[in-house]
């Protein structure tokens, strides 16, 4: 795990971050400016918010709005779907 300082508009910060995430990390910032890159950031943004909170806000076979991406909700399952799909299509590329 390393810490890594993060300089915003005021004082930088410390994050301490896993292999994985430092590398996560280190691959975004590799990637030469384009509109490829771009897209790809607005889509990561995105899936991370939905991944941060999978609620969905239609109401559930019990009547409460679900909270749990643990769920089969159709929702999170369409995503978990649609990962995968990608996820072959670029081995496959």
């Amino acid at each position: 795990m390393g810490v890594v300082t993060i300089a915003r508009s005021r004082a930088p910060y410390n994050v301490a971050l896993d292999d994985d995430e430092w590398r996560f990390i280190r691959s975004l910032r590799e990637i030469p400016p384009s509109p490829l890159r771009d897209r790809m950031s607005g889509l990561i943004d995105e899936v991370v918010s939905f991944v941060a909170n999978p609620g969905c806000p239609e109401m559930q076979a019990d009547g409460v709005p679900c909270s749990d991406a643990q769920m089969a909700c159709d929702r999170c399952r369409k995503l978990l779907d649609l990962m995968e799909e990608l996820r072959h299509r670029l081995h496959h590329a």
